[in-house]
């Protein structure tokens, strides 16, 4: 009776357990958030890819939660308010990204690394505060090459830098300033006078 009663509970917490991952629908978007805040905490970088910091006070409380758990700890992967935070630090920097707290470690780190990689490179692998500050529209392309709406694109650093160079070279007019327009059109006329 005893083996009788044990076998019919596995079987029913097998089931529970089943139940409950075929209710989990298997999703590409495994990014909730990027982040890089400073060594006091300040956010250098956000891009929220879901509502669940809506706002940007609650963004910042979160983001200061975040840093406060984190900045005095050489882990490299926290749960924090039902999330699955992977974070690097490296001189004056912290990189965060955040998944569900079902999501994967490991595709999140792909990214932190990916992320953290092609801005070594990008920056000659000089990843501080003001470096980066300096070359923000990189991260900002760089970021957008690797996640799109929370969906994994890319996690080789080679290829982000590779396409973030060309996209910076290829410039839409209506982004481009006065003086870029007008050196483009000084070289275009220069080369049609040397034909």
């Amino acid at each position: 009776s005893v083996s009788s009663c044990r076998s019919s509970c596995l079987a029913s917490c097998s089931l529970n357990k089943i139940q409950y991952s075929l209710h989990q629908e298997p999703t590409l978007y495994t990014v909730k958030a990027v982040l890089i805040l400073d060594n006091d905490g300040e956010r250098l970088y956000a891009k929220y890819y879901d509502e669940t910091y809506p706002t940007v006070k609650e963004q910042k409380a979160f983001e200061k939660n975040i840093f406060n758990k984190t900045h005095r700890t050489d882990s490299e992967i926290a749960l924090l308010e039902g999330l699955t935070v992977v974070y690097k630090s490296n001189i004056d920097l912290y990189f965060y990204v955040i998944g569900s707290s079902h999501e994967n470690e490991l595709m999140l780190m792909s990214v932190l690394n990916c992320l953290f990689d092609s801005l070594s490179q990008m920056l000659r692998k000089n990843v501080e505060r003001r470096a980066l500050l300096e070359n923000m529209e990189g991260l900002f392309l760089a970021v957008d090459e690797i996640v799109d709406g929370g969906v994994i694109l890319e996690s080789d650093p080679q290829q982000v830098v590779y396409r973030v160079a060309l996209r910076g070279d290829d410039v839409p007019l209506t982004e481009q300033t006065v003086s870029q327009v007008l050196q483009s059109a000084k070289e275009q006329i220069k080369w049609s006078l040397l034909r």
